[in-house]
């Protein structure tokens, strides 16, 4: 998935309807795709609850976490990157593969969670960057959001993070370890906001 190629690096679906898919993306020294065994165990982790969700992939990156749930049944993900040539290549490959209910919003990911109702998802992907205090950032605008009763936080952060920050009354009901990456997923324990 890595493979460098002339300013390019390959990432592949690893499941779903374009299973098996090559793509290409810009080049670019802060994303670091998520693996392919980290996405195959976080979709058998959402395998009853991905098919008809509306997503939402911030710090999107390569695009890889939204095109994986859009191949595997979600009905709509909004992926936000404002690296201009990450975003540009997330838009081609929703057009290479005919993709519906996928949109690309270039720009700030804190901006785009002060403007949009986050009560329209269901499950919400955060790959921040490390070490810059973003995840504590965007935990603080879901604090004061309303969000949907049912939904899902998937986050990944650097493996030696002593705390996660979650919004009050959400739980780690998941986690795994990958290289210096810790994954998990956070659900909704105590009162709905």
């Amino acid at each position: 998935m890595r493979g460098k190629r002339g300013g390019s690096r390959k990432l592949r679906i690893i499941g779903g309807s374009w299973r098996g898919r090559n793509l290409l993306f810009a080049e670019c020294p802060a994303i670091r795709p998520t693996p392919d065994r980290v996405r195959e165990t976080l979709f058998n982790w959402l395998q009853g609850t991905i098919r008809g969700a509306r997503c939402l992939d911030l710090f999107a990156g390569s695009g890889a976490l939204g095109l994986e749930a859009l191949s595997r049944g979600a009905a709509q993900v909004d992926f936000v990157e404002q690296d201009r040539s990450s975003a540009q290549s997330i838009q081609q490959h929703l057009e290479l593969l005919q993709a519906e209910g996928g949109r690309v919003q270039r720009g700030d990911a804190l901006r785009f969670l002060g403007r949009v109702d986050l009560a329209a998802y269901d499950l919400i992907f955060l790959d921040p960057p490390f070490g810059k205090g973003v995840l504590e950032q965007v935990v603080a605008e879901l604090q004061q959001a309303t969000l949907a009763p049912e939904l899902q936080l998937y986050i990944e952060v650097e493996k030696g993070l002593k705390t996660i920050p979650l919004p009050d009354g959400w739980e780690i009901t998941r986690s795994g370890d990958a290289g210096q990456v810790r994954y998990l997923l956070a659900e909704n324990r105590g009162e709905l906001s």
